[in-house]
């Protein structure tokens, strides 16, 4: 393996949350001597999670955007930097990770319990309870979806106290497209697990119900063995609120040390 020399992150963001859910993790990589940019998808281009929300019924460009698309957007970001910058990606964010290391335009990806590429069935009840609404089956796909505080607590912020778990949905939860998850069941989300690919870490937390550890771990035993630098880790106490917990900087920990590794 060669070292990772890059000095270059690009964060994405997951579904469902405003793109300032990086901000402390930026200012943790920067203080480490890393360039940071956290990008926000198409059209989600507002300074904060309220004026996104507000937006509604009138965010039709979003709801109409595709995961192709947004895959492509950050393809087109990444391509930019004068060499392969680390990627990581947390939920949705995670799958575009591991889409883009396996178009080869990343010198490292790091996905933070993220949605599983085509070919990983989510058969787990959590995972079915917490995010089929955002699939919106037998609505218009002209609406965005946006997540209700109950179906938050479940899907993100669970075993975290009430005022914390309020406190997070008024500052980070934004409408969605329905388009967007669609597109996580079909070639679009599609990877080649067997072609070789940068060092590429998965972590997973063992209270997130929308995406469970033993989801990822599936995602992470799809990939073949072809000497690329794989690894998985998952954290205990962690839900799916991972970037905001009290115990982000532990996970960033973790990450910063695989790098330098």
């Amino acid at each position: 393996m060669k070292n990772i020399t890059t000095k270059n992150i690009v964060f994405i963001t997951g579904a469902f949350v405003h793109n300032s859910s990086w901000e402390e993790w930026q200012k943790y990589f920067e203080s480490k001597g890393y360039n940071t940019i956290a990008p926000a998808w198409p059209f989600k281009d507002a300074p904060s999670a309220e004026a996104l929300r507000n937006r509604q019924p009138n965010d039709t460009d979003l709801a109409a955007l595709t995961l192709d698309e947004l895959v492509n957007h950050y393809a087109n970001i990444v391509s930019q930097f004068p060499e392969k910058p680390i990627i990581i990606g947390h939920s949705l964010g995670g799958l575009i990770t591991q889409i883009l290391v396996n178009r080869d335009l990343a010198a490292a990806g790091i996905a933070i319990h993220p949605v599983p590429p085509l070919g990983v069935f989510p058969y787990e009840f959590s995972f079915l309870k917490a995010g089929w609404k955002a699939l919106g089956l037998f609505t218009s796909l002209k609406k965005t979806y946006l997540m209700s505080f109950k179906d938050w607590q479940y899907a993100f912020v669970n075993e975290m106290p009430l005022e914390a778990q309020r406190e997070a949905y008024e500052k980070y939860t934004i409408p969605e497209s329905k388009t967007v998850a669609r597109g996580g069941l079909t070639s679009a989300a599609k990877v080649d697990f067997e072609k070789p690919h940068a060092p590429l870490l998965i972590t997973a937390g063992d209270l997130d119900t929308i995406i469970p550890a033993h989801l990822n771990q599936r995602n992470y035993k799809r990939y073949k063995q072809s000497g690329s630098v794989l690894d998985y880790k998952e954290f205990k106490g962690r839900n799916h609120f991972v970037l905001g917990q009290p115990s982000w900087k532990e996970d960033a920990d973790y990450i910063l040390d695989w790098l330098q590794k």
